[in-house]
């Protein structure tokens, strides 16, 4: 049974959930409706989530990955984090399932309210 698409708010609000692998992956409306509560992300071969932030130099952009590798950890939800000098690109799936999963949006709109 797949769960209600919730508003950017209460998706922020959300803990990531573990996956416990076999969990099916979300279906292309389900993405579309989650993609919409996320700011300027965009969807990978229905695989992956990316965005990049840019940033007016090198300790900026270390300090926004920080602070959003902090979130990813308290959520136990590792995504792939790009720094270079004033950029950062964020990829974000679940690797058990090797797709997108509620949690992913969930992340993302974490890292938005981080940013």
């Amino acid at each position: 049974m797949r769960r209600l698409v919730l508003t950017m708010t209460e998706l922020h609000e959300r803990v990531c959930l573990p996956c416990q692998g076999g969990a099916p992956t979300l279906t292309a409306a389900e993405i579309d409706r989650l993609l919409a509560q996320v700011e300027s992300w965009s969807v990978v071969d229905r695989h992956h989530l990316e965005k990049a932030w840019t940033f007016p130099d090198f300790v900026t952009a270390l300090t926004f990955v920080n602070r959003i590798g902090s979130i990813a950890e308290e959520q136990g939800h590792h995504p792939e984090i790009l720094l270079a000098w004033g950029k950062v690109l964020v990829r974000i799936w679940t690797y058990k399932v090797d797709g997108l999963t509620e949690s992913d949006f969930t992340l993302a709109a974490r890292f938005d309210r981080a940013s």
